[in-house]
């Protein structure tokens, strides 16, 4: 896989989050559909299901190649936690397509606090081990960690809120 070469971009955190925001343009261009609502689905669907299931897959399936992009110890179990962890908020986001109301809440809130957490985890290793090898200091941390989080989070409350 291409990302896991060492010093390649996190390309894969900007497909997410831009796919998120073309699929949703896409959307509420052809069919009228509702803005706010319409972020939403998507960046849940794209940003949150997709890129959880493509953090499965990287964390499961390659996770020495993964440890060594984040700049972490290679052999450590705490690679399949971190996977399923993925899968987990993945599936939700996924099942968002079908699912509506409060599913949107809860597929939201365990991504949004999990990557709030991983980010916390990124600053962290950056302050505490100068660890500023591309899966711990680039796109993931500021994308995926900090800014789509965000995103999702201000959707939910207007969404929810009926702004």
């Amino acid at each position: 896989m291409i990302y896991l070469k060492k010093g390649a971009p996190s390309w894969y955190s900007y497909v997410f989050f831009i796919g998120s925001i073309i699929a949703a343009l896409i959307q509420i261009y052809l069919m009228h559909a509702p803005v706010v609502e319409t972020f939403l689905l998507w960046f849940l669907v794209i940003g949150v299901g997709l890129e959880g299931i493509w953090g499965f897959m990287g964390h499961f399936f390659n996770a020495d190649k993964v440890a060594e992009f984040i700049g972490w110890p290679k052999g450590n179990p705490f690679q399949r936690e971190i996977a399923f962890a993925n899968l987990s908020y993945g599936i939700a986001g996924v099942l968002c397509f079908w699912i509506t109301g409060t599913f949107w809440i809860a597929a939201g809130l365990v991504s949004v606090v999990f990557s709030y957490g991983a980010a916390y985890g990124h600053i962290i290793e950056i302050r505490k081990n100068k660890n500023y090898a591309p899966g711990n200091a680039g796109p993931v941390l500021y994308i995926a960690g900090i800014l789509k989080p965000t995103i999702v989070l201000i959707l939910l409350i207007l969404y929810f809120t009926g702004c």
